[in-house]
């Protein structure tokens, strides 16, 4: 937002103009956890724009110990009422494309595993929608991590050591409060790192397909091998 406002693309002005960015998929990679205190800088650039409709943003943050995270995001330019359209020439000058470094790449999986699927089902917040009326990007992952969490605790592992490694996310439909929203988890394998690798899908009341997930994620201090054997009891 800050990036797209110091160049003449301020919320106002897209509110304005009757369009909007919104994201399309998301690819994370943790470096390593910020700590209470510490400065962050996030550094932000256009890695391509296609058709002026398609553009994909890449973000990296940085503390004082070096890189934390690594994002990749894909956004689609829309008008109010939500259809692809191609933005102004004026916007699309706005955000020249720059070639920096490659996107991230979420972690190999070098052990398949066949699992049963769980189900975590629960009622939108009408406090979670965003200015659109939708339940913002971020909370799907916050649901994914969720359901993990719910199994853990089931499982007799303490939530809190859970850690994130990468994941990555892609939206179909959004979600509106108070609609009820299921996460339907599988394990897809584990990383030559003994991280488990997820794959979530989010669906509606309607039973329609709103966003899938895959989720790389180990535990502090332990094998992750703990966190596979709560979901797939070996």
């Amino acid at each position: 937002m800050e990036g797209s406002t110091r160049v003449g693309w301020s919320p106002a002005r897209y509110r304005e103009a009757g369009s909007a960015f919104v994201v399309r998929s998301m690819t994370v990679v943790h470096s390593q956890e910020a700590q209470y205190g510490e400065t962050l800088e996030a550094t932000t650039w256009v890695a391509n724009f296609r058709r002026g409709i398609l553009t994909t943003r890449e973000i990296r943050l940085n503390g004082p110990r070096g890189l934390l995270a690594s994002a990749t995001q894909e956004w689609v330019h829309v008008t109010g009422g939500l259809r692809p359209v191609r933005a102004s020439a004026e916007c699309q000058a706005a955000f020249p494309v720059e070639e920096i470094e490659p996107s991230p790449t979420l972690p190999i999986c070098v052990e398949e595993i066949d699992s049963q699927t769980s189900e975590f089902t629960f009622e939108l917040w009408h406090s979670w929608m965003d200015p659109l009326g939708h339940a913002n990007h971020p909370m799907y992952l916050d649901w994914c991590d969720e359901a993990l969490c719910r199994g853990m605790h089931q499982a007799g592992l303490d939530p809190v050591g859970l850690r994130p490694v990468a994941e990555r996310v892609t939206w179909k439909l959004g979600v509106e409060a108070p609609d009820r929203v299921s996460v339907m988890t599988t394990v897809k394998g584990v990383t030559a790192l003994d991280e488990v690798v997820f794959e979530h899908r989010i669906i509606n009341s309607e039973q329609k397909l709103c966003a899938t997930a895959v989720t790389v994620r180990g535990l502090a201090g332990v094998s992750g091998r703990l966190l596979l054997q709560a979901f797939v009891g070996e």
